[in-house]
């Protein structure tokens, strides 16, 4: 279960099993402090990585084609390219020694749907799924959070699925409050989404 999710998607069911871990893994545990700018040549991994986690966490009883049409036209090296060219939108990266392992993208100018008059927001949080419950989702929150500062924008607003638990309880247990609900529509399909703003600023 990918609880650091933040973009609005269809429910998630029960957690994935944890893959088979490769020996080398143990001894290559991410240093959350591993953070920085995304740059465009991490375009790729940045959509390899959105479809591993939006796939594994959201498409666990089967893969529909409206779903599918869904991840493969969003998730494109071509769409992370676009985003690091426009100033209203900042990537970051969390790396270790063999790659990208998570990143988060906060977007400003997007009104929130909730009960605040922020407009920015914390559009995706994404850590894969191996390396979770190492400390990368707080860390990358963190930096998100502080980028926001560091831009002159207001606190930010995120929406998560209203079936994610894991991810509305990570929130609230770090510096955000709910805020009222909205939803994320794939062709004439709604599912309900939480609004949370972040109230530690």
């Amino acid at each position: 279960m990918n609880f650091l999710n933040s973009h609005a998607f269809p429910p998630a069911h029960a957690p994935p099993a944890s893959p088979p871990k490769a020996k080398h893994i143990m001894s290559d545990i991410p240093n959350p402090g591993s953070i920085r700018a995304a740059r465009p040549e991490d375009a790729s991994c940045l959509a390899v990585l959105s479809i591993e986690v939006w796939i594994g966490t959201y498409l666990r009883q089967g893969i529909s084609s409206i779903f599918a049409d869904y991840a493969l036209g969003q998730f494109t090296r071509g769409h992370f390219l676009d985003l690091l060219n426009r100033s209203a939108e900042t990537l970051l990266v969390s790396e270790n020694r063999e790659g990208i392992d998570g990143y988060i993208r906060v977007s400003h100018g997007n009104p929130c749907p909730g009960r605040s008059s922020s407009a920015t927001e914390i559009s995706t949080l994404y850590v894969q799924p191996r390396h979770q419950g190492r400390g990368l989702g707080q860390a990358l929150l963190a930096a998100g959070i502080e980028a926001c500062r560091s831009n002159g924008w207001n606190a930010p607003w995120l929406a998560t699925n209203s079936e994610n638990k894991g991810a509305i309880a990570f929130y609230l247990s770090h510096g955000f409050e709910r805020a009222g609900q909205t939803h994320f529509q794939v062709q004439d399909r709604l599912y309900p989404n939480d609004v949370l703003r972040c109230i530690d600023f």
